[in-house]
């Protein structure tokens, strides 16, 4: 009884702040324009705070510099115009290169993902409105929530011990299916018909590759969680790391032009 109790331990915390982020969530991609875009700029500089806080624990001062100046760039790429874009988001990534002591190959791994994944979710909501930013979000939460639940319930081979030990083949299989059927109910809706189906595979992977990533990362700096920020899910990167994979599978789709007339 109290394996089975330990095991569901957090659930109920889960629940709690997963409605309070729905609600907002929500609230902010119906809301689009300047909600949205301080909500994503915000998260963008709370995710650089947690990733400066897990390479250099001990520099406070910078942690906050260059979260702030991550939440300014990215809400100033959502209103220049597109050749001034990637400058803008990239000068917050030179400038940890000058602030930080080390860890850069860290950093220049994750920074620039966070920073243009945030700019991805801001382009998508303004772009082409809330129904495909809808369709992206239901994806990754789909994939997450049957990921959890098979993982729990049915458990089985580990899919990558080494770097993420409680995943497993059943919980990363569950959320291919469960994207899957996202993207059969979006399909209807949308003129990439069918291909969504597809296209919802591949952006579930995707978002598992985030998780991945975030996982390597921790395991590298030695921290459970990037920070403390959200109860049961630990802090913004823990909890949006599939998000970030997501979108830079969005965007890469798009520099391809493999997105149908619908999507780009």
């Amino acid at each position: 009884m109290s394996s089975a109790s330990g095991r569901w331990a957090d659930l109920l915390p889960r629940l709690g702040s997963a409605i309070v982020m729905l609600i907002v969530g929500a609230y902010a991609v119906w809301a689009g324009g300047a909600v949205f875009t301080i909500l994503i700029a915000a998260c963008s500089g709370g995710m650089i705070w947690e990733l400066t806080r897990m390479l250099e624990p001990e520099n406070r001062a910078v942690q906050l510099q260059l979260g702030g100046l991550v939440a300014v760039a990215v809400l100033a790429a959502a209103y220049v115009p597109v050749q001034f874009v990637l400058p803008i988001l990239l000068a917050p990534v030179m400038a940890g290169r000058s602030q930080l002591s080390g860890h850069m190959r860290d950093w220049f791994s994750y920074a620039p993902w966070v920073l243009l994944a945030g700019f991805g979710f801001i382009w998508l909501r303004n772009t082409l409105g809330p129904s495909w930013l809808l369709w992206l979000i239901g994806v990754v939460v789909a994939t997450d929530v049957a990921g959890y639940f098979a993982g729990k319930i049915i458990g089985g081979p580990k899919f990558w011990p080494r770097i993420s030990p409680k995943k497993t083949w059943s919980g990363t299989s569950a959320g291919w299916v469960a994207a899957a059927v996202v993207g059969a109910v979006f399909a209807g809706q949308t003129e990439a018909g069918s291909l969504l189906v597809v296209l919802s595979v591949l952006v579930s992977f995707a978002s598992q590759l985030g998780d991945v990533a975030e996982s390597a990362l921790k395991r590298r700096t030695g921290v459970k969680d990037s920070s403390a920020l959200i109860p049961g899910h630990g802090g913004l990167f823990d909890r949006f790391d599939g998000m970030l994979g997501a979108s830079a599978m969005i965007l890469i789709l798009m520099l391809l032009g493999a997105l149908p007339n619908g999507v780009a």
